[in-house]
């Protein structure tokens, strides 16, 4: 009877040069966020990113960004860092696996997130005035 080949219960960084343990950091740092915690797949996200899986640091990336939608100065995180931390991981996303991929899709995750950032402070400080 032919041996049947099981699919890994771990994602692969797609289209990277990236280590295994790059890909486990990956993958725990997708059930983290399929669990709702943000915190810890934030910083498995990190580890993978930093090992060199661009797909990292792109959820990397989105993950600051809405951190920084969500949280602000009353929980001790800054806004302003979570963003520029987010447009830090979206450019480092380039890869030479993906040349194409880098620096245009890094732009519009950039200009998107900053937009939707302005949108919700906005949104904020229109609360703010009408609650006066």
């Amino acid at each position: 009877m032919p041996v049947r080949r099981r699919r890994s219960a771990f994602s692969a960084c797609p289209g990277s040069a990236a280590g295994p343990l790059a890909q486990v950091a990956y993958s725990l740092g997708e059930r983290c966020e399929q669990e709702g915690d943000a915190d810890g797949a934030a910083r498995w996200f990190r580890r993978a990113a930093e090992a060199g899986c661009p797909d990292a640091a792109l959820r990397l990336g989105d993950l600051l960004g809405r951190l920084a939608d969500e949280r602000g100065p009353a929980t001790g995180d800054s806004p302003e860092f979570l963003l520029a931390e987010a447009a830090r991981w979206f450019c480092e996303a380039r890869s030479a696996a993906r040349p194409d991929r880098g620096v245009p899709e890094a732009i519009g995750r950039v200009t998107d997130m900053l937009d939707r950032h302005q949108r919700l402070a906005a949104r904020r400080g229109r609360e703010r005035l009408a609650a006066r």
